[in-house]
């Protein structure tokens, strides 16, 4: 939902007044729609359009892909016939809709949004071809109502090319052709503390010609949607200036957005849309200035202090009790003692690479997904906890790893366990990716707003300072001094520190359990059986010789291929949160239309964007959010409290995060109410990713 100051959301106060109204009208659909063809019939392999046409009752609207101020655009989920795929709308350009303060973009009287659709490349003539979309959307007043309709239509397969719909094929094609192209002319954006500039290097325009010109951007923070675009037309640019937005990171991101034209032609005025992109400058290749080298400095040195914090928390602590052993042990030379600690180093830094490359990589290719997005696989939360239960039964005595598995939690003895603390880094790197420190929500965020580069070199931060703690006392030998000499209790504490990683691997099969239901935790629990016989069996016939060192083996391998097959062959399984209750505290689900509807009745709303991976989720809900006091103090103040669970991935609350500037959880946003007749919502604010139940007794006593 988009923000506004309290003066420009009057009107949210006024739908709150309305809202029983609202109810009452929602039985009578403001807006009739229908799914109509470009074309009477289909040809194998051959695309053609579709379009949802939209007749809407008079005075009342609905919005483009980027809203504006309040709103939220149409969705569609298309069920079509197998290898038959459909593209994204085609929007056509939108309108400029005000009510009162707020300034949204949207669409009234009657739209087409057409849609391309790709069928398989077989096909039988003479077959029906079944198209059924299920579209929702918001329509607005004053008041604001979601509605949804499944829309059908079927046309027969041809063996021919596809003949016209003498309707709606042109109808169609003229909305197509009005469609945004790409802008022929450079562009640029420009921002001052107060201000927004967009040029476009369009040379011979002339004044006299250009009636009007507005830019649409297509994400929220940019611009003030609501004020004035001052158009001047030189003899080599085409400027608008307007009102900065709330968001001053927009302008360090690529500015995409459709620019709107309208010119005096000697036939009359014509309209036409360009899609324009203005790349930030460091995307562009200019040199950074100062301030920006400034900017990135503080960035890296927020990454480093919070890769240093990550080695305090819970979900990093396990693995890192393994390197602790290591310390313990005082019979490497001094250059052998720094080796480890480099090569533990290069572990965690080589991890943090693979990960945010693959993160980013993901991203360039259009997935919603966030820092910690591989715990979001139920197989890779399966395997990890079978590599932890793993270690935890090297380190209790159950079986002894040779060098081809690896050594993780050896002695530092010899230049064989260089490897062991190689994987060990980077095992702690993939473990860390859970947990959320303090400063770390700030560099990653701008991390993903920034070109690979420069974003990687964010996240080696992060990782040097996750490392930083035992690089320091490897390099300074003389500081392992200060630990207890070696001896017998050594055993002992090794046997020890298995039980954190136990507890570690019973924590992943709870996070299974929420991804994949009772029976993939079932499976898991039967691979760690599996698990545990392979490594038993491995063990006993360590030492044979003959047949017998060869059974073991084949019994080995075959209970380690059968524990992971069992976790591939789980399906996933979907959590509800609606009516989840702790403490008194009951949590809706979250859904982008229900969020808008608790904002547009002037409900508070408390978000809490989560995972059952995320340990520092879970201990804040343990520690804060849980509390009778919280509960009290929410039903006091009448808030709605919405959970977005993000333990599996889901792409509208990974863009809920993106527009928060955050690309991981916890996140937790107090979105204030309005009352009737009242000055309005105000901006919703985000409170810190460690809570205390001060804190939000704090947040919410300031309603």
């Amino acid at each position: 939902m988009r923000t506004l100051g309290p003066i420009r959301r009057v009107v949210l106060g006024i739908a709150a007044i309305t809202l029983a109204a609202a109810t009452a009208a929602a039985a009578e659909f403001r807006v009739q729609a229908e799914l109509v063809s470009a074309v009477r019939d289909v040809q194998a392999g051959t695309p053609f359009w579709v379009a949802i046409r939209q007749r809407i009752d008079p005075g009342w609207h609905t919005y483009w892909r980027n809203p504006g101020d309040t709103g939220e655009p149409t969705r569609l989920e298309w069920a079509l016939p197998s290898g038959a795929t459909a593209e994204d709308i085609v929007w056509p350009p939108p309108a400029r809709i005000r009510t009162g303060p707020a300034m949204s973009y949207g669409y009234a009287g009657e739209v087409l949004l057409p849609v391309r659709i790709v069928p398989p490349a077989v096909l039988h003539p003479g077959d029906a071809f079944p198209l059924r979309v299920t579209a929702a959307w918001l329509v607005c007043e004053v008041e604001c109502i979601p509605e949804e309709a499944t829309l059908t239509v079927s046309l027969p397969v041809a063996a021919g090319p596809p003949t016209a719909d003498p309707r709606w094929g042109p109808a169609i094609e003229r909305v197509r052709a009005a469609a945004p192209r790409a802008a022929p002319w450079p562009v640029s954006v420009a921002a001052t503390a107060e201000t927004v500039t967009v040029r476009v290097e369009a040379a011979g325009l002339r004044a006299d010609r250009i009636l009007d010109a507005w830019f649409y951007p297509l994400a929220w923070g940019l611009i003030d949607f609501a004020a004035d675009q001052t158009l001047t037309v030189s003899a080599d640019a085409l400027l608008l200036r307007t009102a900065r937005g709330p968001l001053p990171e927009a302008t360090q991101r690529p500015a995409e957005g459709v620019l709107v034209i309208t010119e005096r032609l000697d036939a009359g005025p014509a309209t036409q849309a360009f899609a324009v992109r203005a790349d930030p400058p460091a995307a562009a290749g200019r040199a950074m200035d100062a301030g920006s080298w400034w900017a990135l400095l503080q960035v890296l040195a927020l990454a480093l202090v919070g890769g240093i914090i990550l080695n305090a928390m819970p979900c990093v602590l396990p693995v890192l009790s393994v390197k602790a052993l290591a310390l313990t042990h005082h019979g490497d030379s001094r250059s052998g003692m720094r080796a480890h600690g480099l090569a533990y180093t290069a572990g965690i830094l080589v991890a943090f690479a693979v990960l945010a490359g693959g993160l980013l990589l993901l991203r360039a290719g259009g997935e919603r997904v966030g820092w910690g997005f591989q715990l979001q696989s139920p197989v890779f939360v399966a395997l990890l906890a079978y590599l932890l239960f793993g270690m935890g039964l090297a380190l209790s005595g159950a079986f002894v790893p040779g060098v081809r598995l690896g050594g993780v939690g050896e002695p530092l003895a010899s230049r064989a366990g260089y490897s062991g603390s190689f994987f060990t880094g980077a095992l702690a790197a993939v473990v860390a990716t859970p947990c959320t420190a303090p400063f770390m929500a700030t560099a990653l965020g701008y991390a993903l707003t920034q070109p690979a580069g420069t974003a990687l070199l964010i996240f080696e931060a992060l990782g040097l300072g996750l490392a930083l703690p035992y690089l320091a006392v490897a390099m300074v030998p003389a500081w392992a001094r200060l630990l207890p000499r070696p001896g017998a209790w050594m055993e002992r504490l090794k046997q020890f520190l298995a039980f954190p990683l136990y507890g570690s691997a019973a924590w992943l099969l709870w996070v299974l359990s929420q991804q994949t239901g009772p029976a993939g935790l079932a499976a898991a629990l039967a691979g760690l059986v599996l698990l545990a016989l392979g490594l038993w069996l491995y063990e006993a016939t360590r030492v044979a010789t003959g047949l017998w060192r060869g059974i073991g083996r084949a019994g080995a391998g075959v209970s380690l291929i059968l524990a992971v097959a069992l976790v591939l062959v789980t399906p996933a399984h979907t959590r509800s949160t609606e009516g989840s209750r702790g403490s008194g505290l009951s949590w809706e689900r979250y859904t982008a239309d229900r969020l808008a509807e608790l904002r547009a009745s002037g409900t508070p709303v408390f978000m809490n964007v989560t995972a059952a991976w995320c340990i520092t989720c879970l201990v804040n809900e343990r520690v804060a959010l849980q509390s009778p006091q919280v509960a009290a103090k929410l039903a006091e103040k009448r808030v709605a409290s919405v959970k977005a669970d993000w333990t599996n991935r889901d792409p509208a609350i990974s863009q809920v995060l993106e527009s928060f500037q955050r690309s991981g959880v916890p996140l937790y946003v107090l979105f204030p109410g309005a009352t009737p007749g009242g000055s309005g919502n105000a901006p919703p604010r985000v409170l810190p990713q460690i809570l205390t139940e001060g804190m939000v007794l704090e947040a919410l006593e300031r309603l």
